[in-house]
C-alpha cells in the first residue's frame, strides 16, 4: 500500500510526459492490489460464516474495497465483548482529558474504507458518528450470528 501511495503522489506532482511513464506502473500496482483484495474476500467468505450475511446487510456486493475492509475488521471483532471495547479498539472512544489514547490505526483506516463504501460517501465526508454506526451494525450482526450458533444443539 505504501508503494502505491508513493507512486500516486509522485504521479500527481510530475509533468504530463513523466505521467505517461508512471501510468503503467500505477496500473500494475492497482491490479495487484485488486487481486490481493479478491483473495482476502474469498478467504473471509470461507472462514467466517457471518461474512456473507454482513456483505448482504451492508450492500457491499459492488465494492471490492468495502468487502476487503470488512474482512479486515471482522477478524478483530469479538462478539462476546461489549461494543465499547470494540469501539475503543478502532479509536472511537469517549474523550477523556489527559488519558493516553491507544488504538489500532490500520483498523481505523479499514473502518473508514468500509464506512465510505457502505454508505456511498466520499472519504472526506466521513464522520465519526457514521463510522460508529457502521461498526455497531457489523458488531450487532456478528453478535446475533454468534448467539445463533450457540443456540443450535450439537448434532450427533
Amino acid at each position: 500500500m505504501g508503494t502505491y501511495q508513493q507512486f500516486m503522489s509522485k504521479y500527481r506532482a510530475v509533468s504530463e510526459e513523466e505521467r505517461r511513464v508512471l501510468r503503467p506502473v500505477v496500473k500494475a500496482l492497482e491490479q495487484q492490489m485488486d487481486e490481493l483484495a479478491k483473495k482476502i474476500v474469498d478467504e473471509a467468505g470461507k472462514r467466517y460464516p457471518a461474512y456473507n450475511r454482513l456483505v448482504e446487510e451492508l450492500k457491499l456486493h459492488d465494492s471490492l474495497t468495502g468487502r476487503e475492509a470488512l474482512a479486515e475488521i471482522i477478524v478483530y471483532i469479538d462478539p462476546s465483548k461489549r461494543f465499547r471495547k470494540t469501539a475503543n479498539l478502532v479509536g472511537l472512544f469517549k474523550p477523556v482529558r489527559g488519558k493516553k489514547k491507544i488504538y489500532d490505526g490500520r483498523l481505523r483506516q479499514a473502518l473508514q474504507r468500509l464506512t465510505a463504501s457502505a454508505n456511498g460517501v466520499r472519504p472526506d465526508q466521513l464522520t465519526a458518528r457514521l463510522e460508529k454506526q457502521t461498526l455497531f451494525k457489523v458488531w450487532m450482526i456478528l453478535r446475533r450470528e454468534a448467539r445463533g450458533r450457540l443456540a443450535v444443539p450439537a448434532q450427533g
